[in-house]
């Protein structure tokens, strides 16, 4: 059974664990005002507004949306990293740094059909991860080594040992990365460490210790890069 929505922030955001392996279920309702960014984090996403599907590909950098207009509901299903080229038949580099109609890349009439089903569903978030299990269905799963690609990154590892550690030169690594992730493993890799280090500073640890653990060469390294791709310091996304 899937787990209950929980808040987890105080804009009218909330999420859950998918039935599609590794991935996220998640609702939003954007207010007028509302610019908090959304930040780097090797995902991509599946979406609905109210009649439209897009697909958010792989940020380098936070993105903001429009700040202005009505309320509007978002629901979203966003994959585990490196897994959704394969689900959405288009490859991560393709998309960096882009929203997209799903029309674009799947036929227009199949999309029109899909829109209407989420728009009619009760929860359209129930209706978008059934639609992505299916999509899942399908496809196949994405290659097994992608996911074993996160894990080293994330633990701190080299892109050489990483590319070792699975039988692949450094240039076969960055080329499958670019496919899967939208950019190359060191890009990756120092997303990845964006976000480990925002989960250790969210739980308290002091800056400095933030910056050791995360892997980053001191305090002003982890200033530098937070600022570089959140576009704001460490203490106002905190604050936020």
């Amino acid at each position: 059974m899937a787990e209950p929505y929980v808040e987890i922030s105080p804009t009218p955001y909330r999420e859950r664990a998918s039935r599609l392996a590794g991935a996220l279920v998640w609702t939003r309702t954007a207010v007028p005002g509302d610019a908090a960014p959304v930040l780097p984090d090797g995902c991509m996403d599946l979406l609905w507004t109210e009649g439209r599907l897009f697909v958010a590909g792989p940020d380098t950098r936070a993105y903001r949306g429009d700040p202005t207009g009505g309320p509007r509901r978002y629901a979203g299903v966003r994959f585990f990293p490196g897994t959704a080229p394969s689900y959405l038949g288009a490859p991560a580099h393709e998309l960096r740094d882009r929203r997209v109609d799903l029309a674009d890349l799947w036929s227009g009439a199949q999309v029109r059909r899909l829109t209407e089903r989420v728009d009619a569903a009760a929860d359209p978030s129930v209706a978008l991860e059934a639609m992505a299990l299916g999509r899942a269905r399908e496809a196949g799963p994405p290659d097994p080594r992608l996911r074993a690609v996160v894990a080293a990154l994330s633990e701190g590892r080299s892109v050489a040992s990483t590319a070792e550690e699975l039988g692949w030169s450094e240039r076969q690594l960055h080329r499958r990365s670019l496919v899967a992730f939208g950019y190359g493993p060191k890009t990756l890799a120092r997303v990845l460490r964006l976000q480990r280090a925002l989960a250790l500073a969210r739980s308290g640890l002091p800056q400095a210790d933030t910056a050791a653990r995360a892997g980053y060469a001191d305090q002003a390294h982890l200033a530098r890069d937070v600022r570089e791709l959140a576009g704001v310091p460490l203490g106002e996304l905190l604050r936020r």
